[in-house]
């Protein structure tokens, strides 16, 4: 059974992320040039204002574009770094401000660790962690699904357990809270079927196709201080990385 492009495109966030980008490839918006704002994006793409936000908010998390609040989103005058370039699904939750825009909470509070996060963390299989979980959605289709992970200690003293949004970063909220800088992940990501709560959650089948993302987060001594899993269903995500050769 043939299947047409249009079952499988990117959601409209991603769509608007590549238009962008390919216009400031050929010139169209060159290097300390504005971009249209949010109200003439949306008319421009026949989409909503938080989709046109979320776009933004990932052109500046790959180090596109610059935003200035009141003032409007810029393209950068010197082009990203590639080492900046790459898809990093677990960097990006980190910096991503929770709130309307981004997700609601639909789960959060002290729960077992599974085997993997518990290998992480050096716990027993099942020992209480902080768990915080977002749902993503477009166009009220959900489209990610992220979960935090730390230990209970860590997670003391900080807002990862209340179920309200963040008003900053998980990265910004753990450094201003906590005064834990964040030094590298180790991420890995794996094609696979849903879990049974991922396909309920997400409303997929349980022989659909999912990218899986799994991030173990470190702070400068070396010590995993976070677990980050993405759920991304397969059709309607792709990963694109630049690199040099």
């Amino acid at each position: 059974m043939s299947v047409s492009d249009g079952e499988y495109a990117p959601p409209k966030y991603a769509q608007i992320v590549t238009a962008i980008r390919r216009k400031i490839a050929d010139g169209t918006y060159p290097p300390g040039s504005q971009l249209p704002s949010e109200t003439q994006l949306v008319r421009e793409f026949a989409v909503s204002r938080p989709t046109v936000v979320r776009a933004l908010q990932v052109l500046q998390l790959r180090g596109i574009i610059d935003r200035e609040h009141g003032k409007g989103s810029y393209v950068k005058t010197s082009p990203p770094a590639t080492d900046d370039t790459p898809s990093r699904p677990g960097r990006a939750v980190l910096d991503r401000v929770e709130g309307p825009d981004a997700g609601v909470v639909i789960a959060v509070g002290p729960h077992p660790a599974p085997a993997n996060v518990a290998a992480v963390f050096s716990l027993p299989e099942k020992a209480p962690v902080m768990m915080r979980r977002v749902l993503l959605s477009e166009a009220d289709e959900p489209c990610e699904l992220v979960t935090f992970w730390c230990p209970l200690e860590l997670a003391e003293g900080t807002d990862l357990g209340r179920d309200e949004p963040l008003t900053v970063s998980v990265r910004q909220h753990l450094q201003g809270v906590k005064g834990l800088r964040l030094d590298h992940a180790v991420e890995r990501l794996a094609a696979r079927h849903p879990l049974p709560d991922e396909a309920k959650v997400l409303g997929l089948g349980k022989t659909a196709a999912v990218l899986g993302v799994f991030a173990r987060v470190h702070d400068a001594s070396g010590r995993p201080v976070l677990v980050i899993e993405v759920t991304l269903p397969g059709a309607l995500h792709e990963l694109e990385e630049a690199y040099a050769l």
